[in-house]
């Protein structure tokens, strides 16, 4: 009633006394606003009286009664609403305590990752750690009580808390504690305590893969002690010791065990070596009926009989294999040898039925009774070995004439012969020769006297003095042998090497046959050429006409003239090899000033490969202009490749430019790299842009004269020459500020020449020439086309390039792009601030002038008409009026333009305008007379 007379405060105040707070609240929403948090607070106050605490949560989150709406969630159990509303609570230690009640919960319903969240939310780390400690999650402890604790505090808890664990049987449990703390080696002690040792072995290969083997070893060894042998044997076959498991069985006489694991593991070899060991164990009748048993019957007595085990193997052959017996007799025999025991070796020999054995060693060690006893008494025929033999040692004490007696009594004379010889005793080997191998004396009469000359200190005199002996009988062919016999092995004088074997030659040319001289020769004068007798060399072969021959000794002695002399006038055909030997002597020693006497291309080509480019164009100069620029070319080539190309310009500079089209690509990539350079100091580099002018011009006037005129090179050749001399002009106006204009018109007129000009550098040169004197408008266009230009070489492509600021102008769009941007980043990005300051200018229109033709005031034609205007020689721009014209059609100029020109020249009397001028005189013909006023 209040609320419908307009009374809303008492109308309040009723609804509050009644609790019927929704009524109130809305009431409240339009006449007291400011109670409506109030009444929010009240009218969930009341619902929690009534126990509606899931109603009463909203009310208190609009009063802003935070805390009282967590309450009321936690007590109606909405946990999720619990957190969500102190997600948004500021006060860390008053939302502390609710998550602490929140993570219990969790806890209690088990799900500890949510637990732990709102433990440490709580700041109740030790909390979430007894949680999962209770619940048995071990890591997830560890990992939590790493941030909080201590790393010793953290070991020594979870340390205990294993050891407790262990106690109660719980070993795996106590097992995943020490690990978690890092301490493998108490689990590892825990199982080997245990002998729990399958969970022992485990841990080790987990942990310690280095000491698995020792612990199979250390573990097996226990288990051996303790007469577990199964699991020992397991424990030495996984350590790698199969060994060992083989001789714990034996030593436990379980010989069936350890041949089995023998066999298993070490083969056939191991399995025979235990088979063996088992039988001598056994002994007898036994040990046959087992190595019968395994077929290894014969190699166990043979194995017997190699490890000196004789009695053992005679037991076994006596009773199995008699066939063995007379092997194993004459293994005991040399057994007994090495011993020393000579008598019973002897009468193991002897049974062995080798008596020949015994006596060699008696005669080895010289006990020569005994050998000859036992030869005479079982092997008569060994009496001689045993004469033999005592002659031997004869020689070596000495006593020459019974060792004698005793090889004749052996019927073994040319032994004796052999023995004098190797004694130095001729005398005596010829006697017993002469007596008893009568047939064999000349022979060694012949051997005698070589071995006299041979060893004699005068054996060269010997050899000489025989030689005259046979010349003077006239046996021309053995004194020939006998003078050729004389070397350095005989003497080391060359005088007597040279008599001796010039006198061989000589002997040999007058009184042998053609052939055989020749023989003699082809033997005489490579000796002659060793010892450096070059010329009497040379004088042999020529007496048995062998001129190449003589031609080779000439040359080996470096008497290049002889050499060439008797080419000429005996074999002419030699003269070219004489001069090709000439030359690769010559090279090989790096005189190119000797090699340019028989051949100045070959001295050029050693001039080029040595680097010596001076010498080799200056004697190229002087073989005329063929070859001076077949070798300027190289020149530049070489120069072009090392980075050198105004160095390159400079030599065509000096020698000119010839119309060679095998030198087309050189001038072409020196026009290229200059062009290509990154360098502002154009008013600096006037010399190199007028020296590439000059070259092309030259160029381009001699190509005119040849058969290429008029051809597409020559109008390559042509433009190249333009653009030279528009740069070359540049570089001389960049002197002069009245010619700075001049400068900027020939930057754009460069523009339409970007198929050969970089196009990217030439915008660039263009914008920065026309902003440098004010004209911005140009400026822009073309500082945007230079940026449009680097995009697009960064892309690859020109297919994004926009065209429409330069239709209806000359400058070209199908264009090469160029592999990389021409400026360095710093100064792009410069550029790009600029043309993006200047684009929010209203001031600056993206536009071209135009002229009186409606056309692009650059361009060379008109748009409207096609019709094409010659190129001012000044600044390149179109010549509509006041025009000049010189002497060769085609070329004129502005008046303006030129007028400009000559002043600024006249006034500075810069070299380098005059240049230009004189250049343009050169280029164009006679010029016009001057047209300016001093007004």
């Amino acid at each position: 009633m209040f609320e419908k007379i307009k009374n809303y405060k008492e109308a309040l105040q009723c609804f509050r006394r009644g609790e019927a707070y929704r009524r109130a609240v809305e009431l409240a929403r339009y006449a007291f606003p400011q109670e409506v948090v109030r009444l929010e607070e009240q009218w969930g106050d009341f619902l929690v009286g009534q126990k509606q605490l899931d109603a009463a949560i909203n009310h208190f989150i609009e009063a802003g009664a935070t805390l009282k709406a967590v309450d009321a969630a936690m007590n109606s159990r909405q946990w999720n609403k619990a957190v969500q509303i102190l997600d948004v609570v500021t006060e860390t230690g008053v939302a502390q305590k609710y998550y602490k009640k929140i993570a219990e919960h969790y806890a209690s319903i088990s799900e500890y990752k949510s637990a732990e969240k709102y433990y440490l939310e709580a700041g109740c780390t030790r909390d979430a750690i007894e949680m999962y400690n209770a619940a048995g999650r071990w890591e997830e402890a560890h990992r939590i009580a790493s941030t909080c604790m201590k790393a010793d505090e953290v070991a020594t808890l979870y340390m205990k808390q294993a050891q407790t664990l262990e106690g109660q049987g719980k070993y795996k449990e106590a097992e995943r504690l020490y690990i978690t703390v890092d301490e493998p080696d108490l689990a590892i002690s825990m199982y080997k305590k245990l002998k729990m040792y399958n969970d022992m072995i485990r841990l080790v290969k987990q942990f310690h893969k280095d000491l698995l083997a020792d612990t199979h070893l250390h573990l097996a060894k226990e288990l051996e002690m303790e007469g577990s042998l199964r699991q020992a044997e397991q424990h030495f076959l996984e350590a790698g010791d199969w060994k060992a498991a083989v001789n714990m069985y034996r030593t436990n006489d379980m010989w069936e065990e350890s041949y089995r694991v023998a066999k298993s593991r070490g083969g056939q070899t191991a399995a025979k070596q235990v088979a063996y060991l088992w039988a001598k164990s056994l002994g007898g009748d036994s040990a046959v009926k087992l190595l019968t048993k395994f077929g290894l019957l014969e190699a166990a007595i043979d194995y017997a009989a190699e490890n000196c085990a004789f009695e053992f193997a005679f037991d076994l052959a006596r009773t199995a294999m008699k066939k063995k017996m007379v092997e194993i007799h004459l293994k005991y025999a040399m057994f007994l040898e090495d011993e020393g025991k000579f008598k019973e070796a002897e009468a193991e020999f002897v049974k062995a039925g080798k008596p020949k054995e015994a006596v060699l060693m008696y005669v080895h060690n010289q006990d020569w009774d005994s050998a000859q006893r036992v030869a005479e008494e079982h092997d008569p025929d060994s009496v001689a070995d045993v004469l033999v033999g005592q002659a031997r040692f004869a020689f070596e004490e000495k006593e020459f004439q019974k060792a004698e007696s005793f090889l004749l009594r052996a019927q073994r004379p040319e032994l004796a012969i052999k023995y004098y010889k190797d004694a130095v005793m001729w005398q005596d080997a010829l006697r017993v020769c002469k007596e008893y191998v009568p047939h064999k004396l000349q022979q060694l009469q012949d051997q005698y006297d070589r071995e006299m000359i041979s060893k004699s200190t005068k054996g060269a005199d010997t050899l000489v003095s025989q030689a005259r002996e046979w010349e003077a009988s006239g046996e021309y062919e053995r004194a020939v042998e006998c003078y050729a016999k004389v070397n350095s092995k005989v003497t080391q004088d060359v005088t007597v090497l040279l008599k001796c074997w010039v006198k061989a030659a000589e002997l040999a040319l007058k009184f042998l046959s053609s052939d055989k001289a020749v023989q003699v020769v082809e033997v005489i004068g490579p000796r002659l050429v060793e010892i450096s007798k070059f010329g009497p060399a040379a004088e042999i072969y020529l007496q048995a006409d062998m001129v190449k021959e003589a031609i080779d000794a000439f040359i080996a002695g470096e008497e290049w003239g002889k050499a060439k002399k008797v080419a000429r006038e005996l074999e002419p055909r030699y003269e070219p090899y004489v001069d090709e030997k000439y030359k690769e002597h010559h090279r090989s020693q790096g005189r190119a000033e000797e090699v340019a006497r028989v051949d100045v291309m070959a001295a050029l080509d050693m001039y080029m490969e040595k680097g010596q480019w001076e010498k080799c164009i200056d004697t190229a100069e002087q073989q005329g202009p063929k070859v001076l620029h077949k070798y300027v070319a190289l020149y530049a080539a070489h120069l072009i490749k090392n980075g050198k190309t105004t160095a390159a310009l400079d030599l065509y500079v000096k020698h000119e430019a010839p119309a060679v089209p095998q030198n087309y690509n050189i001038y072409k990539r020196i026009c290229r790299d200059m062009l290509n350079e990154m360098s502002e100091n154009w008013a600096e580099r006037y010399k190199n842009w007028a020296d590439l002018r000059d070259v092309l011009f030259n160029l381009c006037e001699n190509i005119s004269k040849s058969a290429d005129a008029k051809g597409p090179h020559h109008e390559e050749f042509e433009t190249m020459l333009l653009i030279a001399h528009y740069c070359a002009t540049r570089s001389a106006a960049m002197g002069h500020s009245s010619l700075h204009t001049v400068a900027a018109k020939l930057s754009i007129s460069m523009l339409r020449h970007t198929d050969i000009i970089p196009a990217d550098k030439a915008f660039y040169e263009a914008g920065v020439m026309c902003k440098s004197v004010g004209w911005e408008n140009m400026a822009f266009v073309y500082l945007n086309r230079y940026l449009d230009l680097v995009e697009a070489i960064e892309e690859g492509s020109l297919d994004m390039l926009d065209n429409s600021d330069f239709q209806d102008t000359d400058i070209p769009f199908e264009i090469p792009l160029p592999e990389k941007p021409h400026l360095p980043d710093g100064k792009h990005e410069e550029l790009k601030e600029w043309v993006l300051a200047v684009s929010m200018d209203q001031k600056v229109t993206q536009e071209l002038p135009m002229d009186e033709r409606d056309t692009y005031e650059a361009s060379l034609v008109a748009a409207s008409t096609g019709i094409r205007s010659l190129p001012c020689v000044i600044t390149g721009y179109p010549v509509l009026r006041n025009k000049l014209e010189f002497k060769r059609p085609g070329r004129a100029a502005n008046k303006d333009d030129w007028n400009k020109f000559l002043m600024a020249t006249r006034v500075s009397h810069s070299a380098e305008c005059q240049d230009v001028l004189s250049f343009i005189e050169s280029w164009c013909g006679a010029a016009p007379n001057p047209s300016y006023s001093f007004q």
